[in-house]
């Protein structure tokens, strides 16, 4: 072969190569894997394989990001996205109960199932863990995951739930009554309208 011959080949091989690259790369090697396959291999290694409860939320989170327009319109693209989900999620071998127990949860969250107490959000981590951010509104814990909604910073829980179950807003603290002043003062009409009034904002009319 010659010189010129290479030169005009070399262009031709290179594309090759790279277009090759990028494939592997891109995550081509996993285009093998259908839509059920990928939800039950994030569930199985990102949730307590005991807990069904914890397997679904997982799923419930996987569905709401491929539905919101801000990530990948695939589950197979919003499991494989970098830094999101457990390493070799899509690769690590699955055995025993566990993985029919995946795969049987992915197969009911495909038919329509999600996790009531998940409603919208898109986001959990490993429960028990604290973080100083504010935007954080807690909804969930189940399969050892906390599950949250992002909100407006400032307006987050304090602190990360780790209790199992959904998240129960707190109560707000029981209003205080002033304390009406002693004596004749108030008469007894207008002392009992004054209390009503205080305790629950009407009774002046």
């Amino acid at each position: 072969m010659t010189p010129d011959s290479l030169r005009r080949i070399f262009p031709l091989i290179a594309c090759l190569v790279v277009a090759a690259c990028l494939s592997g790369c891109a995550g081509g090697r996993f285009t093998h894997l259908s839509s059920q396959d990928c939800l039950a291999r994030v569930m199985y290694f990102e949730s307590n394989r005991s807990s069904e409860d914890g397997m679904l939320a997982v799923g419930t989170v996987v569905m709401n990001r491929r539905d919101s327009g801000q990530f990948p319109h695939t589950v197979c693209g919003v499991v494989g996205q970098r830094n999101q989900f457990a390493d070799g999620a899509l690769w690590k071998p699955m055995s025993g109960p566990s993985k029919q127990r995946a795969e049987a949860v992915a197969a009911a969250v495909l038919a329509g199932d999600r996790h009531p107490d998940v409603g919208g959000a898109m986001y959990f981590h490993t429960a028990g863990y604290q973080f100083p951010y504010t935007n954080m509104h807690y909804v969930l814990v189940a399969g050892g995951n906390a599950f949250y909604e992002k909100v407006r910073p400032g307006t987050g829980d304090r602190r990360a739930p780790t209790a199992p179950g959904p998240v129960v807003p707190a109560a707000p603290p029981p209003m205080q009554v002033a304390a009406l002043p002693p004596g004749d003062a108030i008469g007894g009409s207008d002392r009992a309208r004054l209390t009503m009034f205080l305790a629950t904002g009407r009774g002046l009319n």
